[in-house]
């Protein structure tokens, strides 16, 4: 018996992956990133704030720090929700501009609505986006970040070979994101504050307990330091560093297309 050429193809499996510590198709996540963004996006810089006691904010102007903005450079923030990366680029680079990609519109509204905004926008452009699909041409820019975003992405080295895809030669690479503690004792006391603590937060602060158990699950499943830092030398960059925040709560990456 041989095999009818007009049969269609035998099913092949899906590819999963992870959302939080569930196991999904690759084609669902985005989707259900876009639900838990578009949820929480009103509370989004409020719970920020709470979470983290405000030091999410030293995070980001560290991350400037070592970036150093220039004059007349273009910045691509992806993921960049309500906009602090861009604003803190252009605060810091007169003549430059940023563009702020997201996944979920609603985040794009709340940062269209800060005062910020509306100071610099002549310099700053707003669109909906996907972080693996870029709606940029070849060398468009000369920094590209991401700033606790790049963990939700479905395939985080289709994100990076974006990243280096629409940077110039000579661009930067950033990427600011939650990361592991390597000392025992510190990860057991913050797990117990992620765990019991955040969802709780996001139930009475933004409503919705189930997004921040999710944002708390996806940080656990987020590569370590050094193996991130290995993904980003496989796209392609060079130059490749990473920088501990608060023992390692967050961390800074780096890279440049060379």
């Amino acid at each position: 018996m041989t095999d009818d050429p007009q049969d269609p193809a035998p099913d092949r499996p899906r590819a999963t992956t992870h959302f939080g510590y569930a196991e999904v198709h690759e084609d669902e996540k985005a989707g259900r990133v876009h639900g838990v963004f578009t949820s929480v996006a009103s509370r989004y810089d409020l719970m920020n704030d709470v979470m983290s006691g405000g030091i999410h904010r030293l995070w980001k102007d560290a991350m400037m720090d070592w970036l150093t903005p220039r004059p007349g450079q273009r910045l691509v923030d992806v993921a960049g929700g309500t906009g602090d990366i861009a604003f803190r680029f252009l605060r810091r680079a007169p003549t430059a501009s940023a563009v702020v990609l997201d996944l979920t519109e609603p985040m794009l509204t709340e940062g269209r609505r800060r005062a910020e905004a509306a100071k610099l926008a002549d310099r700053l452009d707003w669109i909906v986006g996907d972080a693996m699909a870029l709606p940029f041409d070849d060398a468009s820019f000369d920094v590209y970040t991401i700033s606790f975003g790049i963990r939700n992405v479905t395939r985080i080295e289709t994100a990076l070979s974006e990243a280096y895809r629409v940077l110039k030669p000579g661009g930067r690479l950033m990427v600011l994101e939650f990361s592991r503690i390597p000392q025992d004792l510190p990860q057991r006391l913050y797990d117990l504050y992620s765990f019991n603590v955040i969802p709780r937060m996001g139930q009475i602060i933004a409503r919705d307990r189930d997004s921040y158990q999710y944002l708390v699950e996806s940080i656990r499943r987020f590569p370590t330091q050094d193996q991130f830092a290995d993904m980003i030398r496989a796209a392609g960059f060079g130059q490749v560093k990473y920088r501990n925040l608060s023992l390692g709560i967050a961390a800074l990456h780096s890279g440049w297309k060379i």
